[in-house]
């Protein structure tokens, strides 16, 4: 049975034919950035995924991280895994060159997410947190932290950590207390921080945390906090290492699924104080903490991406092999391969084509992340940056829940073996179900789609958007009847889309709750059109590859075949998502709350 093969064909169709490679290519300004050396990228990218860390993702579930002597310990293989990883250079393939990147797009560097996520998602997210660290750091540090600091984190040498979350601060960082005392140049904290992803470990030689606290005079609520830079070992001024600073970790989380993601109970200023320097200004630590969130949420949204995936291929495989029942239309008494059974298609189908809008919802935006960054023009880079605000919440919440529906079918074409942890499948459903509540649960995703990007320009940006899906029905009708079905079924979703924008706005305006009730199916709405939007165009793209006689003809056919899958099976969910929207407040707080 087939482990692991990273979708470079798919990866590559999607950044080059969506997601506008090419255009975002020419805003680096470097003409070695061409899709030759994207393609070259890819291949590699993957054979690091498939040779190296796909083995050790069952090793990781099954072995686990542990807390030994005060020391974390990583599984077999992980260290060693790490070292290549740095050593290849991955670790710094977005990020500036002044302080060793390699200066290349964020799309790129979603897409290779993708492959770490798919591969062995425990490991991946070492590097999505100092990815997420080296962002924020990159924008509002000092001079002097740049240099001390970034150079060691950009090349993987030293990791990052975001620490934002306490025993009484979940996702209300209002009620964070972890304390920071001015002491000379530099402050002292004090406090414990919980599920702090690879919050220590043994891969590295130092540890940069970034960490959530507040100063003795700060105000209450969010505007009393400030962020600092922690060291787990502090830092002299000639870069060698100091003495350990005062944190430790206390104790990991016994989880669910990622059992080989140290997830650590932090404490601070167990004795005399964990040294920690200001990021910025007193007071505006959320403020730069969302810098690494919303970097974060993209890269979260690719977990979910990268895992249905990977379950898609298990069960794809496990379906070609296993033999049971004949086939339901056939002559013959001889069973077939499960394959060869409508229902396991229907599956196969729903979790493929859940993959490829997801990874096209995801490269879009990552395209778009980069136009915001790098347009020379300030209007476009306002114009691109609107357009991520949107997309954000959608691809975190939305991909993450296509992540879980993927890896349930996947368990489910197994059979009675998906049940049995040997098969590797039960392991996706089990690490998929951490994506929807990381950086932010889906419901909070969907709060923030509602009652910030919606509310704050009375939904001037998704009107727009709309406004552009639209603009492919005249491209798909021209297309001919074979897409007929595939523009209806867009048609009918844009079409609930935008009474269900309209409607959220005047209920924002209005009673509030019935707005927050419909959030959930309305970011659900947003993904399920915006990716039936995106394979159309991906539909379009391979028939016009078709046309010309250029390309892989089976996998140009494959991609319009899922388009066409996707239009009939997955874009009706529109309806049932407007009728949700639609359905407002009162059934669900009808019932008294001791009686739920």
């Amino acid at each position: 049975m087939a482990d692991y093969s990273a979708p470079i064909a798919d990866m590559y169709f999607v950044a080059t034919r969506l997601a506008g490679f090419r255009d975002i290519a020419a805003l680096y300004g470097d003409e070695d950035l061409n899709e030759e050396l994207l393609s070259s990228i890819f291949e590699e990218g993957g054979k690091f995924a498939a040779g190296v860390l796909a083995p050790l993702n069952r090793v990781g579930d099954m072995q686990g991280s542990k807390l030994v002597n005060g020391v974390v310990q990583t599984p077999d293989g992980w260290k060693d895994a790490y070292r290549q990883f740095v050593e290849g250079g991955w670790n710094a393939v977005p990020f500036d060159p002044d302080y060793e990147g390699q200066g290349l797009p964020v799309l790129v560097a979603t897409a290779l997410f993708e492959l770490w996520h798919s591969s062995n998602m425990a490991f991946a997210l070492c590097p999505m947190l100092t990815q997420a660290a080296v962002e924020a750091l990159s924008k509002y540090g000092s001079t002097e932290q740049k240099d001390r600091y970034l150079a060691k984190l950009i090349s993987g040498e030293w990791t990052g950590t975001m620490q934002l979350t306490e025993p009484q601060a979940g996702s209300d960082l209002a009620q964070v207390r972890a304390k920071a005392a001015p002491d000379g140049d530099h402050y002292r904290i004090s406090g414990q921080k919980i599920f702090i992803t690879y919050g220590d470990h043994e891969m590295t030689e130092n540890m940069i945390h970034m960490v959530l606290a507040r100063t003795p005079d700060a105000p209450a609520g969010v505007k009393g906090i400030s962020l600092f830079i922690v060291p787990k070992f502090l830092v002299n001024d000639d870069g060698s290492l100091g003495p350990r600073n005062d944190v430790r970790c206390v104790s990991l989380e016994e989880k669910m699924g990622i059992h080989a993601s140290p997830t650590a109970v932090m404490s601070y200023g167990e004795n005399e104080g964990a040294v920690g320097y200001l990021v910025g200004e007193e007071n505006k630590g959320l403020h730069y903490m969302f810098t690494m969130m919303n970097n974060a949420r993209l890269s979260v949204g690719v977990e979910g991406i990268g895992i249905c995936e990977r379950a898609y291929q298990r069960a794809a495989s496990f379906a070609r092999e296993r033999v049971q029942s004949r086939d339901i239309a056939g002559e013959s008494p001889d069973p077939v391969a499960i394959i060869r059974h409508p229902d396991v298609r229907r599956m196969l189908m729903t979790m493929r084509s859940l993959a490829e809008a997801g990874r096209a919802l995801a490269y879009y935006t990552a395209g778009r992340l980069d136009a915001a960054k790098r347009h020379s023009d300030e209007e476009q880079r306002a114009v691109a940056q609107a357009r991520v605000d949107l997309l954000i919440p959608i691809v975190k919440a939305w991909c993450t829940e296509n992540g879980s529906e993927a890896a349930w079918n996947g368990v489910q074409v197994h059979g009675g073996m998906g049940y049995v942890e040997e098969t590797g499948a039960a392991q996706y459903m089990r690490d998929a179900k951490i994506a929807e509540i990381y950086e932010g649960s889906n419901g909070i995703q969907a709060n923030d789609l509602m009652g910030r990007k919606l509310a704050r320009d009375g939904g001037a940006e998704a009107l727009r958007m709309i406004a552009e899906m639209r603009d492919l029905d005249g491209v798909l009708a021209d297309a001919g009847a074979d897409f007929a079905g595939l523009r209806a079924r867009l048609s009918q979703g844009i079409d609930a889309l935008e009474k269900s924008t309209g409607w959220m706005l005047e209920q924002i305006k209005g009673d509030i709750r019935h707005a927050a009730a419909g959030a959930m199916p309305y970011l659900r709405l947003w993904g399920v059109v915006s990716g039936g939007w995106l394979m159309a165009r991906a539909a379009l793209a391979a028939k016009a590859d078709l046309d010309a006689g250029e390309g892989d003809e089976n996998f140009l056919a494959a991609k319009i075949a899922t388009a066409k899958f996707y239009g009939e099976r997955i874009l009706p969910r529109a309806a049932a998502y407007e009728a949700e929207v639609a359905a407002g407040a009162d059934a669900l707080m009808s019932i008294a709350d001791e009686a739920l």
